[in-house]
């Protein structure tokens, strides 16, 4: 099996494994146990030129991804998503991770998450684990993502800020 396959079916498998359901509690919403599908996304590189001269200047960067909310206590969510995109070097990158969104109010969420992520793009071709901060806004159906991805060394060249869409079919 060809690396690139082989690490996306290990992270969809790792994010299958973390998707197991954690046992009904007092205090959990009804929204929990919800799959929502993903569909990626944009970016926007900083700084443009470098981003031009690196070749991972691509803002358009089409993907899939399955959501998968575990659990919902009071203001707080808990999801893993796992996900392949055409990313900003115009390579195919998956990710896998477990996220902690707080609903601040009215819709917007703000967070974190652990994430797997591969693709020749980044980190010279080989998976590592890194923390990214989230915000979202929630329209019930629809939730609109944004995260930040900072500029670091090995890892990645560009400050960038993706953004993706998640639909939750049980919502609408």
């Amino acid at each position: 099996m060809p690396p690139g396959v082989r690490s996306a079916a290990w992270l969809l498998a790792l994010a299958a494994a973390l998707a197991v359901p954690a046992p009904a509690a007092a205090g959990v919403d009804a929204d929990a146990d919800a799959f929502g599908i993903s569909f990626y996304g944009l970016s926007y590189h900083f700084d443009r030129d470098q981003a031009r001269a690196l070749g991972v200047d691509n803002g358009f960067n089409p993907g899939l991804g399955v959501r998968y909310r575990f659990a919902q206590r009071d203001r707080w969510s808990f999801d893993v998503e796992a996900a392949a995109y055409y990313d900003s070097g115009r390579n195919t990158a998956v990710v896998a991770g477990v996220a902690a969104l707080w609903h601040v109010g009215r819709g917007f969420h703000v967070g974190g998450a652990l994430a797997l992520f591969n693709s020749p793009t980044y980190n010279n071709g080989r998976a590592f684990v890194a923390p990214i901060p989230l915000v979202a806004y929630d329209w019930g159906p629809v939730t609109l993502n944004a995260t930040f991805l900072p500029k670091i060394e090995r890892y990645n060249d560009i400050a960038t800020l993706g953004f993706w869409v998640t639909f939750w079919p049980k919502r609408w």
